[in-house]
């Protein structure tokens, strides 16, 4: 059973809900065979500097938990450095998953994000940047025509 920080919310508002809710989807998307890390989700989920809410939502995440009728793969979140960040048999049994996805994992719980980063593909609905303002075009004056 996994653990949820002491004075962090369970579920984030109810499961599938709220702050959690929207990281859990997040993490529904990666795809088999592929990792993300935890700053790479708070990044996706609008949460600049919020890989450690990453890692409670991923305590909070309650088994059989699905999203959009996809289970919530958990084992497929690593830290920044390619490392299974879980310890005792937590850190075993996500070894074992990656592996089943074809991740090579050594004993140490180390992978290559090189690898096996996802790469999410850019959302469709990306608004284009934004252009810089053109500044007015001056007309030169022409010397008046001497008579």
């Amino acid at each position: 059973m996994r653990r949820i920080a002491p004075g962090r919310p369970a579920a984030g508002g109810g499961p599938g809900g709220g702050l959690f809710g929207r990281i859990w989807a997040i993490v529904a998307r990666i795809p088999r065979g592929r990792v993300a890390t935890y700053s790479q989700v708070a990044r996706l989920a609008g949460l600049p500097n919020g890989a450690r809410t990453v890692g409670w939502a991923m305590a909070a995440l309650p088994d059989r938990l699905a999203v959009a009728g996809r289970p919530v793969p958990w084992h497929r979140v690593v830290n920044v450095q390619g490392r299974i960040s879980l310890g005792g048999d937590a850190a075993l049994e996500q070894r074992a998953r990656l592996r089943l996805e074809g991740i090579r994992v050594s004993l140490t719980g180390r992978l290559r994000l090189a690898l096996h980063r996802w790469r999410p593909a850019a959302p469709r609905t990306a608004v284009p940047p934004a252009r810089r303002p053109r500044r007015p075009r001056l007309r030169r004056r022409r010397a008046p025509r001497g008579h």
